[in-house]
């Protein structure tokens, strides 16, 4: 696969904490603006620029695009951002606790993304698509990284090791006890990037594990432009496979679609072993107890249908709940494994959901084979934990 230097505009380093954001689509706009309240540096104003703007603002809306692009520029002329010198890779590590991992910022090839190089296993939406396309043109920049993953390689392990033992360019950990810090690597006459580019040409596939629709919009860009010189490129963090931490996406559904409550325990007795859970299955929220729901995956089960999230779909969240659709059906909604099952049982004790349904982690091996068979996950299938911070590097376009 083809990698390329990029000169990021990024955060000084006394401004960088203050400048690292949670990524755009992990929040609404009354989270994002109680997050950016009183920090004019945070890169919410760029990401989610209708929190400077009257409230019911449509964050799709070409005054929003304006607002980001001014939010953008008023943070490189003050100084809070300044653009590298010279083209370079970075290392970027997270730490979440005892877990660690470490990442390479890079620019990826869009042309790999057409090719299949970089593989996808989550469809995408043709509005979110617009909305990044948009956010791309106006603000002539990709401001938040793609999240992709390889399978590891000694080789590039020892440059990152290396790269880690110099001075970072930033350290800081932010107000979720998650710890950023960043070095670079440096290409150029016996540089370590240079190495770096050679080995990545040798890595056949590489796996987009988060940001499918950063990486179609940035194909659409770069189409449009001619795949002419850095529209062609675009911004993201590759990890080692070994490294990454998947967490569950769990399930709430809002009503027994016209069951009482009998009837629909009596369907959910008929299709799974209840109290055990064995092999596979997921546990229930229920009347304000859990109870732990098992099954045995028929023999010969593909890749896709193996997976638990797609076994509780096709045997009772689509028969018995009428959830036939889990992207566009309103009744059904997710949230992400790092909430924790209090959180789950919260919603259905406050009636804001008729049952809750917590999942087992899909492994990054399954992610990456059904990547590879060409095959595409259920919706809502993984929550990668730590996320990347937003406004720690920024590849300009033009």
């Amino acid at each position: 696969m083809n990698i390329h230097p990029f000169a990021a505009v990024r955060p000084n380093e006394k401004d960088a904490a203050s400048v690292a954001s949670v990524p755009y689509d992990v929040v609404d706009t009354a989270e994002a603006k109680a997050l950016a309240a009183g920090n004019p540096k945070s890169f919410l104003h760029v990401s989610r620029p209708e929190i400077d703007m009257p409230d019911g603002t449509d964050c799709s809306s070409p005054a929003a695009y304006a607002q980001a692009k001014r939010a953008l520029d008023a943070l490189i002329a003050d100084g809070t951002l300044v653009p590298d010198a010279e083209p370079k890779y970075y290392a970027y590590r997270q730490t979440m606790g005892a877990h660690a991992q470490t990442g390479i910022v890079a620019c990826f090839d869009t042309q790999d993304y057409r090719a299949g190089v970089l593989k996808q296993h989550e469809k995408t939406r043709k509005d979110k698509e617009d909305d990044r396309t948009r956010h791309i043109e106006t603000l002539a920049a990709h401001t938040g990284p793609a999240f992709l993953t390889y399978r590891d390689d000694r080789a590039i392990d020892e440059i990152v090791r290396a790269a880690c033992r110099t001075t970072p360019l930033c350290d800081f950990v932010a107000p979720d006890g998650i710890g950023h810090t960043v070095w670079e690597i440096a290409t150029g006459a016996s540089c370590l990037g240079d190495e770096l580019q050679e080995l990545f040409a040798r890595i056949p596939v590489a796996y987009i594990a988060d940001g499918h629709h950063r990486s179609a919009a940035a194909a659409r860009y770069a189409e449009s432009h001619g795949f002419a010189g850095e529209s062609r490129w675009f911004m993201a963090v590759i990890f080692p496979a070994s490294q990454l931490k998947i967490l569950a996406y769990n399930r709430l559904v809002a009503d027994l679609n016209g069951l009482s409550d009998e009837a629909f325990l009596a369907q959910v007795a008929s299709r799974f072993t209840v109290g055990a859970k064995g092999a596979r299955g997921c546990r229930m929220y229920f009347r304000g107890r859990w109870t732990d729901l098992g099954w045995t995956v028929p023999a010969g089960a593909d890749v896709v249908s193996s997976l638990d999230v797609s076994y509780l779909q096709d045997n009772l969240l689509a028969p018995v709940l009428g959830i036939a659709d889990p992207r566009t059906d309103p009744r059904i909604s997710f949230m992400g494994g790092i909430r924790g099952d209090a959180a789950l049982a919260a919603k259905v004790d406050a009636g804001e959901a008729a049952v809750a349904f917590a999942m087992e982690p899909v492994t990054v091996e399954e992610m990456m084979a059904i990547a590879d068979a060409g095959a595409i996950m259920p919706p809502k299938s993984t929550w990668f934990e730590p996320k990347l911070r937003s406004g720690l590097f920024i590849h300009r376009v033009k």
